[in-house]
């Protein structure tokens, strides 16, 4: 048999890791839904193709113990008894988990996990004595499992299908007195070549395999009948049984699907017609997919360079406007400054229709991140001993991919701590008068330039006083101090590291480590974190992010001589103040703005007020994060700018206060200002958590924008 060469072979493996985690994803939902609805025989039989699938993939990529485990439970799923057994759903979990933990091995190339106890396991669903009559009738099909037809001959059969060929599976046994076993099936392929066309054969023609029974797939108009009569070869074949195998024709672009005529045949039908590793949709069931013809893999990598590429053709299209302001500056009247302008005008329109199309390709449901919370959900609540329904809305909404992979482990935080902290067990609802069965919520939807995601629990509610005391007992804040603080200003100190309210520690919650985790993410990906709560009302965790991570339109400011950037959705309006109006209440700088009181972050050094400088006059920018509003004193503004983001190590910067940094048209460095940092490092200050002011942390001296220009230099 053609072996795959090395490449081939990895891609092959690549293909499948991807496929597999998508099949384990429905094995768990499958395993969800015989939990709610026990013994339901279309979930069961969905289930048993699954793995069968699962199986076929393994065996292709080369991974034979994944493939023998799996085979060991798509037979006990094939019989009678796997549906009533009480523990189905649970052993469905253990073997999903056990899959994937040899898929980590596989891809880790590391030990695999020991097989025995799921084993164990799964030979509890044959136990039962009215099984073995059952499997006496279904040892014909578990025979015929343990084929795997490859790639090219399923193509063969869908192409045979196509042409209104029937295809049929022969299999055929050799006479035990027969001398020359290689020579019988060399006669019986010989036989059935005079009906159709012989699409595969086990043992392979020309092996030197020693058999007592031959295996083939013949293509053919001919009927069963006919085949029958073929194959009966005195001395040669002692018996030979013919099913014919129903493929669907594919008259547009598609899948094959395949029924049998039996139950006894489905294990044939599944090996002949379900694609293994080459299939790039491999649950399809129930589920509208696009056609396999229209589906492009693409690797990430790949986007991200082309995505590289577009942002340095905006940093080229703000260079040649920097040259044409300049021309139009020299030579007004120039009759060349007309064309030049209108072709930079259609560069732009193309380069922004480009930008926009690439982007999308990056785009992803946030379906793909929310299959996984319904297991999420049941094993942490099971833990707890609560009963909790999940409520998922907005799977539709589309989101960067390389955002949502970023997103899954705080996601995965806030859910857990939602089921363990939030939501009560079933005895103390009912005494608070509400359903014994708790209700979690995950909503995505899209707000502006911005995708929310929203985690909602109806519980107990976050105790703020018992936060409050914590928060004093911890240093961080003064008894003094808390007393001020509004509600939404105590709920912040839920994020601080090591913080944590439970009185017990549990295996899921109560060690004071999770939410930290999202804030520190949700900043580090210029998104935000918001928390609401109602006392036994529930809970709401709100993460804002921004729909890309790669361009940005900005606004450019400078604040003593140095030039810096937040992104333009951000700034609500722009107003001018003097000096004068600024009032110091309780350690920070306020502005009345109309009817508004504002508290302003001061990105630059106080005025020295003994030199006159108290009556200058200053540009507040009005910052809207989520339902907080503040506002930035800078000193000049440069005006609007669509900047391509570049990531700078810790070591040209050492602050969490800037984001990233670009290069504009003329050369200049500009910083982008991670806001959320800036506005939590305001506000542990206000509560005299940390002493300073926010410029002084921002940027020590100005040798930083050189190395960042330097950095931003060697990347480009």
């Amino acid at each position: 048999m053609t072996q795959f060469s090395d490449e081939r072979g990895a891609e092959l493996r690549e293909l499948f890791f991807e496929t597999a985690q998508e099949l384990l994803q429905s094995m768990n939902e499958e395993a969800l839904k015989l939990e709610q609805k026990p013994g339901e025989a279309e979930t069961v039989r969905t289930m048993r193709r699954i793995v069968h699938t699962l199986k076929g993939d393994a065996a292709a990529a080369g991974f034979q113990e994944l493939s023998e485990v799996a085979h060991e439970f798509e037979d006990a799923l094939a019989l009678e008894t796997a549906a009533a057994h009480g523990s189905l759903a649970e052993i469905a979990f253990s073997a999903a988990d056990f899959f994937g933990a040899m898929l980590n091995a596989y891809r880790n190339q590391s030990k695999l996990p020991n097989a025995t106890a799921l084993q164990k396991k799964i030979r509890e669903l044959t136990q039962d004595p009215k099984a073995r009559k059952v499997r006496g009738r279904k040892s014909k099909a578990a025979a015929k499992d343990r084929t795997v037809w490859t790639e090219y001959e399923q193509l063969a059969m869908q192409a045979a299908a196509n042409e209104s060929k029937a295809v049929y599976h022969i299999l055929a046994q050799i006479d035990p007195h027969c001398a020359m076993p290689i020579a019988a099936r060399q006669l019986l392929l010989k036989a059935l070549s005079d009906l159709g066309e012989v699409l595969a054969s086990r043992p392979e023609a020309g092996s030197a395999e020693n058999s007592k029974s031959v295996e083939l797939i013949l293509a053919c108009k001919a009927s069963d009948a006919d085949i029958a009569a073929k194959c009966k070869i005195p001395t040669i074949i002692a018996s030979a049984a013919v099913d014919r195998i129903e493929i669907q024709p594919q008259i547009a672009a598609g899948k094959p699907s395949a029924s049998s005529q039996s139950e006894e045949d489905s294990q044939v039908v599944a090996d002949a017609a379900v694609a293994t590793v080459t299939s790039a949709q491999p649950v399809a069931a129930a589920r509208q997919t696009p056609s396999s013809d229209n589906i492009l893999r693409v690797d990430a990598e790949r986007v991200d360079a082309v995505l590289n590429l577009v942002g340095e053709l905006i940093v080229g299209k703000s260079m040649l406007q920097q040259a044409l302001n300049e021309f139009t500056k020299h030579y007004p009247k120039d009759a060349l400054r007309g064309r030049f302008a209108d072709a930079m005008a259609f560069q732009a329109r193309v380069l922004n229709d480009l930008q926009r199309s690439v982007m999308k390709i990056r785009m992803v449901p946030v379906e793909q991140l929310f299959r996984r919370f319904p297991r999420v959900v049941r094993d942490v609540a099971k833990q707890c001993g609560k009963d909790v329904q999940l409520v998922v809305l907005g799977q539709d909404t589309d989101l960067d991919k390389g955002l949502l992979d970023a997103i899954a482990e705080p996601l995965t935080h806030v859910v857990r701590n939602a089921v363990s902290h939030g939501i009560e067990d079933a005895a103390e609802r009912v005494r608070a008068g509400k359903p014994a069965q708790g209700t979690l919520r995950l909503d995505a939807y899209h707000q502006g330039n911005q995708v929310v995601v929203e985690v909602s629990d109806d519980g107990r509610g976050i105790d703020s006083d018992k936060v409050k005391a914590r928060a004093v007992e911890r240093g961080l804040v003064s008894p003094e101090k808390a007393k001020r603080l509004t509600e939404a200003e105590v709920l912040e100190f839920i994020f601080q590291p090591g913080f944590s309210t439970a009185e017990t520690i549990t295996e899921v919650s109560g060690r004071g480590v999770g939410l930290d985790v999202v804030q520190t993410v949700l900043q580090r990906l210029k998104g935000n974190v918001q928390v609401e709560s109602r006392p036994g009302q529930g809970t709401k965790f709100r993460l804002q992010l921004p729909l890309t991570l790669a361009i940005i339109k900005a606004l450019l400011f400078r604040v003593e001589q140095r030039l810096y950037a937040i992104p333009l959705n951000t700034v609500g309006e722009i107003a001018r103040a003097d000096e004068s109006d600024l009032h110091r209440v309780n350690g920070c700088e306020m502005l009345q703005l109309r009817e508004q009181v504002l508290p302003v972050i001061r990105l630059g050094t106080l005025p020295n007020s003994a030199a006159g400088e108290k009556r200058g006059k200053v540009f507040v920018l009005v910052i809207q994060l989520g339902e907080g509003k503040f506002g930035l004193l800078v000193n000049a503004l440069e005006g609007e700018e669509e900047l391509v983001i570049k990531a700078l190590d810790d070591q040209t910067v050492e602050t969490d206060l800037v984001s990233g940094a670009s290069i504009l048209g003329d050369g200049r460095v500009v910083l982008i200002l991670n806001l959320p940092a800036v506005m939590g490092r305001f506000t542990r200050m206000r509560h005299g958590a940390e002493t300073g002011t926010v410029f002084g942390l921002l940027l020590s001296h100005s040798e930083r924008a050189r190395s960042a220009k330097a950095a931003l230099g060697a990347q480009a």
